[in-house]
């Protein structure tokens, strides 16, 4: 009885377990602590490199498929160790960043093969440290695990980062490689310590990312640049704000393309976003909206936000033929951030008057700008019937909401024009024919010339 009971109170002891109870043990631990067993005991040792352990840390870390490991002719332990002394300082992003990367081609290789074939192969550890002393500033490991994976993509057209497309303004991003980027490392006042992640070889226009927290930005973040027009000082340079680090930034980006939030049209990703609930269907017709604002055509000084909205407009496949019908005129109320409305009513679209009939699909895309930073607009098309042509009846656009993103003023400008007045928001300029693209966007050609750089 009495060795019985002293048997009972001896600490349990981990390594007496079975086999199996230990190894489920065992499997709830991450790499570090896994490593860390093998230095415990032999036993420990001989479990803890038990190769279903180790698969299950290459498939989460480094998003090894089992045929990927056959091709390595290695243990699931040595392969990751391999992969850790080669990747290991960036293992928090790594399978973020992979698996957008492999999402982004998987999806462009089905709708945009022609943009697969401009990226570029990674670079090595020692290509991002010459950067680095180049450029005289570190670069965030997100940003770097990213060249790990694509440096980038040759200038080409279109660009992988989104294009846009007006009358007479074509824009297309192009993901720099880390030498163009480097190349473009601005260390002028109103830019300083930032570097250029994207850019256009139409307008010159790149967002940037801020390497330092200097002139009022915060470290990594990224803009677009935008020059105050009404400063004295020429380095006063306010920034539409597009992201706060380079993995929210581009993983954001991939989940819109790969979610068809942005669509693709003629090869090419357009920057639209789409608001689910901005939908409205009067009989068989359904209008759909879906909006973008452009940074390189707005500014802060003076106000002026420029938008874009994509229009669709479809017929139901089930209408009966007799509902074929023609439009005539549009009618908008458009109202900005103060409350102020205005009402424009002209005839067709885009100059023209389409004709909608069973199963047919409409498409624009038109323009406008508010001196505040945000507004909205509504209204209504005007339709006859083809068949019965004295109907005329009224389908509805849904209200859709326009709102520029978060900027930042020009240090500089609070600087220096801090006794200056308060800015003139009194103007704003509407939907118009003067702006409106005479072409449906899915008819865009190829881009030709040089669009000049809008300030």
């Amino acid at each position: 009885m009495a060795a019985s009971v002293e048997l009972d109170s001896q600490p349990l002891n981990l390594e007496l377990l079975p086999t199996d109870p230990l190894l489920f043990i065992l499997s709830f631990l991450d790499y570090r602590d896994l490593m860390s067993c093998c230095y415990v005991s032999r036993r420990l040792n001989q479990l803890s490199s038990h190769d279903p352990l180790w698969r299950r840390h290459c498939k989460k870390y480094w998003l090894l498929s089992d045929a990927e490991k056959s091709q390595r002719n290695k243990n699931w332990k040595a392969i990751f160790i391999d992969m850790y002394a080669d990747l290991g300082r960036y293992i928090h992003y790594y399978p973020t960043l992979k698996k957008a990367w492999d999402d982004l081609e998987n999806y462009l290789l089905q709708r945009c093969p022609r943009m697969i074939s401009s990226l570029k192969e990674s670079v090595r550890e020692e290509d991002l440290d010459a950067v680095e002393a180049q450029i005289g500033c570190k670069l965030p490991d997100d940003y770097r695990c990213s060249f790990r994976i694509h440096n980038g993509q040759k200038l080409v057209v279109p660009g992988l980062m989104g294009s846009m497309a007006l009358s007479n303004h074509y824009r297309s991003e192009d993901l720099l490689d880390i030498d163009t980027a480097a190349d473009g490392f601005q260390q002028r006042l109103g830019l300083k310590q930032c570097l250029p992640l994207t850019f256009c070889i139409h307008t010159g226009v790149s967002q940037y990312m801020a390497l330092e927290s200097v002139e009022g930005r915060n470290n990594y973040e990224i803009f677009y640049q935008c020059p105050d027009q009404m400063a004295r000082n020429p380095s006063a340079i306010d920034m539409f704000i597009t992201g706060s680090s380079y993995l929210e930034w581009f993983t954001t980006y991939v989940n819109n393309v790969v979610t068809g939030g942005f669509p693709i049209i003629r090869d090419q990703i357009f920057r639209y976003v789409h608001d689910k609930d901005c939908v409205a269907t009067t009989g068989d017709i359904t209008v759909s909206v879906s909006t973008s604002f452009l940074p390189e055509l707005s500014s802060v000084h003076p106000p002026h936000y420029f938008f874009t909205y994509r229009i669709r407009i479809e017929m139901s496949k089930d209408a009966l033929p007799e509902k074929a019908c023609q439009l005539d005129s549009r009618y908008w109320r458009i109202t900005n951030a103060k409350g102020d409305v205005e009402e424009v009513q002209g005839p067709g679209v885009v100059g023209e008057f389409p004709i909608i009939s069973p199963g047919r699909v409409y498409e624009y895309t038109s323009c406008t700008t508010f001196a505040t930073t945000s507004g909205y607009m509504e209204g209504y098309y005007t339709f006859h019937c083809l068949y019965y042509k004295d109907k005329f009846f009224n389908v509805t656009i849904p209200r859709f909401h326009m709102v520029c993103p978060t900027f930042k003023v020009s240090t500089a400008r609070m600087e220096t024009n801090h006794n200056e007045c308060a800015m003139d928001e009194d103007e704003d300029s509407t939907d118009t024919d003067e702006y409106e693209d005479r072409r449906r966007i899915l008819d865009i050609p190829a881009p030709s010339g040089r669009c000049p750089r809008q300030t």
